[in-house]
């Protein structure tokens, strides 16, 4: 199997139905390995570096899903290691209880599993004090933001961030539109409703921007894997810095200003 990586646990790929029961990957499951190791290649400088300042490193996956994400990080960088730790945070019980199982199974001990909202685990005593790494993959519409909360509630080293079905800008602003109108010809770029939808996603995700520079972190924003597999691969990943970037805030209430989005003030301004 040239398309597994060596050392990869073969039960865990049959468990996250990456291969076959006969150890077999068809096409399907070949495109679905091959972004899950895309995406490991971005993160595992991140554990790298955390690793060789600080010996150990904490990492939450927020909307862990089926913790796809949190098993192959452990299978692949922690499993041979004696230290770190990571956090599956999912809202469905159900998922909790089953990547339990599976990491019982597997002998995954440095894996725990919680059955938490994003905002719950910001006050959670089932989580450390401090996080390194800070993970939310297709974590929907608002619940990215909590996890950037979260991220900076917990002053993470490394955000990484996969955003999708932004709906609620997209909301607002089909709820001023008419206000808008008479206010800016930018309004334009939401007249239409797939506009309201596209626009509402991309000034999300630079209204997010700016908020993480405003708290001191460094970003790179570019795609996770090529367009052809979907609409929602764009890749956020946040260093920090400490050096908050001058006019990020500035920027930030001009363009809510701007765009009549200040119903959303208090989401991407603290």
């Amino acid at each position: 199997m040239p398309d597994v990586r060596p050392g990869q646990s073969i039960e865990l790929l049959k468990e996250l139905h990456i291969l076959t029961r006969d150890g077999k990957l068809n096409q399907d499951s070949r495109r679905k390995l091959k972004q899950v190791y895309h995406l490991y290649n971005f993160i595992e400088p991140l554990l790298e570096e955390v690793m060789a300042a600080r010996g150990d490193l904490t990492l939450a996956d927020h909307g862990a899903g089926k913790s796809y994400l949190g098993f192959i990080l452990y299978d692949l960088f922690l499993k041979a290691r004696e230290s770190g730790h990571i956090y599956g945070i999912e809202t469905r019980e159900e998922l909790v209880t089953r990547s339990r199982e599976l990491a019982g199974r597997l002998g995954f001990g440095r894996m725990s599993f919680l059955n938490l909202s994003v905002e719950e685990s910001t006050r959670s005593t089932e989580l450390p004090e401090h996080i390194d790494i800070v993970t939310a993959l297709h974590a929907c519409n608002t619940a990215t933001d909590d996890a950037i909360r979260f991220a900076l509630e917990k002053h993470a080293r490394f955000i990484v961030l996969v955003p999708c079905c932004q709906a609620e800008v997209a909301a607002t602003l089909r709820k001023h539109k008419n206000e808008s109108f008479g206010r800016t010809p930018l309004s334009e770029l939401w007249r239409h409703p797939i506009h309201t939808r596209e626009f509402g996603s991309q000034i999300t995700n630079v209204l997010r921007c700016l908020l993480l520079e405003s708290h001191g972190y460094q970003l790179t924003v570019t795609e996770l894997v090529g367009w052809e597999h979907s609409m929602k691969n764009e890749l956020i990943i946040a260093r920090a810095t400490g050096q908050r970037r001058g006019n990020a805030r500035e920027r930030l209430e001009s363009i809510l200003a701007e765009l009549n989005l200040q119903d959303l003030h208090d989401r991407f301004v603290y």
